[in-house]
């Protein structure tokens, strides 16, 4: 059975707690370090944390990884990079105002790698524009190889799905990307790479257009908005 890796928009509910005054109140655990969500704009810091694609729409993006937030995901992403994994790979899903989904060898949403799935690393930290940030199931540790880039703020995507990183430069590339689910002309990755390996830029072939033409009775699958 084909479990299909997906994002979903969800509304989530935040809670806070106001810590009381009580004299008798026992030991309480500090809390976890808080991340920063800064981010460094600079591709020449730290080079082996700046992901390349490579787009076949001529563009190329960089996204700086961020190991604090999400050290696994983070190092899957490397892993996977290295073993050219990503070459030639299609955006599959690309919602119009919410995110480009990307990462699954198939095509279809319900491929990955070889390798296990991940554990879930949910963080509090944003999605804004530009975050990019793992793909799964229903499954809270599902993540395998499958990733998003988020478009607009989805603040309701914080702490339920895996953000590793941000685009840094390449946006315009990003928001290009042909719409669909499926697209009817995908973009994909031509290639990934990290910013350290120093790999050429690769040639890119002009887009081949769809046929205009329909067979009798058939229609054109069109683009789904949320």
């Amino acid at each position: 059975m084909i479990r299909r890796t997906f994002v979903s928009l969800a509304l989530g509910l935040s809670l806070a707690a106001v810590p009381g005054f009580a004299k008798d109140k026992p030991p309480v655990t500090p809390p976890a370090p808080v991340l920063s969500a800064a981010i460094n704009p600079d591709p020449a810091v730290e080079p082996e944390n700046i992901l390349v694609l490579d787009l076949s729409n001529g563009g190329r993006v960089l996204i700086r990884l961020m190991p604090q937030w999400a050290p696994g995901h983070v190092e899957r992403i490397k892993t996977l990079t290295s073993q050219g994994f990503y070459n030639g790979i299609v955006f599959h899903r690309v919602i119009d105002g919410f995110m480009a989904q990307t990462g699954d060898p198939t095509g279809t949403g319900g491929g990955g790698s070889q390798l296990p799935d991940l554990k879930a690393e949910f963080n509090k930290l944003p999605h804004v524009r530009g975050s990019v940030s793992m793909a799964r199931t229903d499954e809270p540790d599902s993540a395998n190889s499958q990733f998003f880039i988020v478009f607009y703020p989805r603040f309701a995507l914080d702490n339920r799905y895996t953000n590793f990183g941000r685009v840094i430069a390449g946006m315009d590339a990003v928001d290009t990307i042909e719409r669909g689910e499926p697209p009817v002309n995908p973009t994909r990755i031509v290639q990934a790479s990290l910013l350290s390996e120093n790999k050429p830029r690769p040639v890119i072939s002009a887009p081949v257009a769809a046929p205009e033409m329909l067979a009798p009775g058939a229609t054109a699958p069109g683009t789904t908005g949320e």
